[in-house]
């Protein structure tokens, strides 16, 4: 599993309603966008691309926690979190090598020159052990 990250303000950025980053113009959105479809176009025809998604913004997250016993649901984003999960890629590829080296291109991934001068980039690259899939 390739994990990406950002954070509240990543998005708000992206929407143009961040007051800690420039807002990103529509040309650097459909860049990063192009960016993305041709990264998992490329991995899909290899057939190592197995499944991605992107989440929505962390302001739409729901955190359920038990305190004594009990569930208890907080709504998001949450100030002592500075970055989450922003989407991932599941890829099959013959090593955990390999599969970084996917995670490596997603480094060239364009982003505003204000961003890239202060923006701390990384993606977590985790091997996949048991789980289930339902039917579909």
């Amino acid at each position: 599993m390739i994990m990406l990250y950002g954070s509240q303000d990543d998005y708000d950025a992206m929407a143009g309603t961040s007051t800690r980053q420039p807002a990103w113009s529509s040309d650097e959105l459909a860049a990063l966008g192009k960016f993305m479809e041709e990264w998992s176009a490329e991995f899909m025809e290899t057939g190592e691309m197995v499944s991605g998604f992107g989440l929505v913004a962390p302001v739409h997250t729901r955190r359920v926690s038990l305190k004594a016993g009990v569930p208890v649901v907080t709504d998001g984003p949450y100030s002592e979190t500075q970055e989450v999960l922003a989407g991932y890629n599941i890829v099959e590829c013959d090593s955990f090598d390999r599969a970084t080296e996917i995670a490596a291109r997603l480094a060239k991934c364009p982003v505003p020159a204000a961003v890239a001068e202060t923006y701390a980039w990384h993606v977590d690259v985790r091997p996949i052990e048991g789980g289930f899939e339902t039917g579909s």
